[in-house]
């Protein structure tokens, strides 16, 4: 199914990017709900990540982007919620690999380690992957277990 509504956050190190990627992702017909900051004054990527992965784990999104100085702490941040899958990714194999494999619901990078052209570039990798469940699904499920129960049996079994 085509992506159709995003969610989009930063802090204050990734304002001018944000608005070069919410532009193109308009251009490619997403919806954008920008929840992130405008303001180049410090600002705590934990918000942003947290409203974008709320999003998308209420199912009000169909995904999130998310853009601090790295990519890391955003991603850090958003897997504490339920149900989120957060990547970073520096260059579009990875975003690919992270749809088609972990089925990666938030796609995070950082402005001070890529430029405009390549966010787009994974961002588009992002996007334009499906996942392809079949021998990733149980890999899958196996990282929701450890995040609701905090333990995996195939742990124990191995």
């Amino acid at each position: 199914m085509p992506v159709q509504k995003l969610a989009i956050g930063n802090d204050h190190t990734a304002v001018s990017l944000k608005q070069e990627i919410k532009a193109h992702l308009e251009g490619r017909g997403i919806e954008v709900v920008d929840v992130g900051t405008n303001e180049t004054a410090s600002f705590p990527y934990p918000v942003s990540a947290y409203k974008v992965a709320r999003m998308v784990a209420d199912g009000a999104v169909d995904g999130g982007v998310l853009i601090c100085g790295t990519g890391i702490g955003m991603s850090l941040a958003a897997n504490k919620v339920h149900g989120i899958r957060a990547c970073a990714c520096s260059e579009p194999y990875s975003a690919r690999l992270t749809k088609q494999h972990n089925n990666a619901n938030v796609l995070c990078f950082g402005a001070r380690v890529i430029g405009p052209e390549m966010a787009k570039m994974i961002v588009d990798a992002w996007l334009d992957a499906e996942y392809e469940g079949g021998r990733h699904q149980k890999r899958v499920e196996m990282i929701t277990e450890i995040e609701q129960t905090q333990s995996l049996a195939a742990a124990r079994e191995g």
